[in-house]
């Protein structure tokens, strides 16, 4: 084989390559969108007071908030908050530490028992990021009733 036929076919041959090299990148999938919910209870449940909740979510990794004075928030890492007799908040909405219908899981639980009165509930579940700012699309809310 001459010389020139060989570059020919190794060029042929890395073309090939590089094709289905391209073509594995596309096939893999999408990053999953975040998402959060409630484990426990479930949507319309009746219930006891205390409630236990349970929190759960996909697509993110939820982990306490590093101590000290934040300035900056890590990519794809949040925690819960829960509203009680709330309603979702807009994507990039502060939740105020301290704010009594809001209850914040800075240490990264996703576990929590309260209590409630009798009666129906809202709960809207609520991921926020070290700065406790909402992220998009990832809040959840189901209605309990108190017996």
């Amino acid at each position: 084989m001459t010389l020139n036929k060989q570059l020919a076919l190794l060029m042929a041959m890395m073309v090939a390559a590089f094709g289905v090299l391209a073509g594995a990148q596309a096939a893999k999938p999408a990053a999953k969108k975040a998402r959060v919910f409630f484990v426990e209870p479930k949507n319309n449940a009746t219930v006891t007071s205390p409630l236990h909740m349970k929190f759960g979510s996909e697509g993110i990794q939820i982990a306490a908030v590093p101590p000290g004075d934040i300035k900056t928030t890590r990519p794809g890492i949040a925690h819960y908050h829960v509203g009680i007799d709330e309603v979702c908040l807009p994507a990039g909405k502060t939740i105020v530490k301290g704010t009594p219908s809001w209850v914040h899981f800075g240490d990264g639980k996703d576990v929590f028992d309260t209590q409630l009165t009798p009666g129906r509930h809202k709960l809207a579940l609520q991921l926020g990021d070290d700065l406790h700012n909402t992220l998009p699309g990832t809040c959840s809310v189901i209605t309990v009733n108190v017996k």
